[in-house]
């Protein structure tokens, strides 16, 4: 008789929802037997990465056979010039996930709260799941986390306050005025999270300088990413910051080598190339007003969005909507994961690429 593997299983894993990524473009075009498919469904750059980034990535690959320097000091310090902050502060992880992963492996104990916005980032209720956590879901109000209930759910078993700023899949932020109001209102042993995975497509100007919190004290872990606004989601290199007193356990829980060095040198490229980082801000800023303008046509209501998609109500099954998108080539996101019926999130890329899924929502939408 075969051995009942589930019975030996953690009681956490079989609660989990497992994490459904977009399509690849290669697996649709397999499927359903297109050459052209244009991917929106992943909130990827829709430049790619800095041709800098490229060839520091080129010249390291001869050297694939030795494993990282494990301190990773030159990024580190690239970082910590970058954001002038002490190197020791700066946490680095396979993805901003990967230190969100050490966030909860660190701080979490089994029937510890944490609290975070529905809908967000999934991988909060994931992570913090797997380490049998009690996750305490708070409502967005109007689409933007709501202070006041994010207060009223701590709780004295609650050890971390997730919010991805700006949120996904909303594309709204918190305001400086906002979070500040909720900073000095946290109470002790509680740490705040911010996940800035966007932070760079941001226009307002009173978005949060969130390394002041840090500098002034405040429990809070702040995280980037090189996937979004860099273009190295397939190297997967995240990064953070925290005071010392923080980081030095975060990183007792860190595997050694955990960023390869091909993606330690194109992170570091990348950071150089600051031509290359403002001319993909102006391409998703002129194609984020090229949607709104093509929605607006169509009748559909978006959330306005400081991140590089936007949220759609297409007032219809967005499963279906989806579906029939995909038939075309277009690979966009359903939000029923997120308790969103109607609506899809869909990766604001090129002009090019704006006006092709605007052509074939109307196409869909018309039948």
């Amino acid at each position: 008789m075969g051995m009942d593997w589930a019975s030996r299983i953690r009681k956490a894993v079989h609660r989990l929802k497992p994490y459904v990524p977009g399509k690849p473009i290669e697996e649709v075009q397999r499927e359903l037997g297109l050459t052209e498919v244009v991917k929106l469904a992943s909130n990827e750059n829709p430049l790619g990465p800095s041709p800098k980034a490229i060839e520091a990535a080129m010249k390291v690959l001869p050297e694939a056979h030795r494993y990282p320097d494990d301190s990773y000091f030159r990024l580190r310090q690239k970082i910590a010039s970058v954001y002038n902050v002490p190197p020791d502060w700066v946490l680095l992880g396979r993805g901003s996930d990967e230190i969100l992963l050490h966030i909860v492996q660190t701080f979490v104990e089994p029937g510890d709260e944490v609290v975070f916005s529905t809908p967000s980032f999934v991988m909060y209720d994931i992570l913090s799941t797997l380490m049998d956590a009690v996750c305490v879901k708070v409502p967005l109000r109007d689409y933007i986390h709501d202070v006041a209930g994010l207060l009223e759910a701590i709780s004295e078993r609650t050890k971390i306050v997730f919010i991805d700023n700006p949120n996904n899949p909303a594309g709204t932020i918190l305001r400086d005025r906002a979070v500040r109001s909720l900073l000095d209102e946290i109470p002790e042993g509680v740490i705040v999270v911010l996940d800035e995975a966007y932070a760079e497509f941001v226009e307002s100007q009173d978005y949060p300088k969130s390394l002041d919190y840090v500098r002034e004290g405040y429990p809070v872990i702040v995280l980037r990413t090189f996937s979004k606004a860099y273009g190295l989601a397939g190297l997967r290199v995240g990064y953070g910051f925290a005071r010392t007193e923080i980081t030095q356990h975060l990183l007792k829980v860190r595997e050694p080598f955990n960023v390869s060095s091909i993606a330690a040198a194109a992170a570091e490229a990348a950071l150089d190339d600051t031509e290359f980082l403002e001319r993909v801000r102006k391409t998703v800023w002129t194609s984020k007003r090229l949607m709104y303008r093509g929605l607006e046509q169509l009748g559909l209501r978006y959330v306005p969005t400081e991140a590089n998609f936007v949220l759609i109500d297409v007032q219809r099954p967005a499963k279906e909507v989806a579906n029939a998108l995909l038939r075309k080539g277009i690979i966009v996101r359903p939000c029923e994961p997120f308790g969103l019926l109607t609506h899809l999130r869909v990766d604001i890329g090129t002009p090019e690429t704006a006006e092709c899924f605007i052509n074939a929502l109307k196409s869909v939408l018309s039948v």
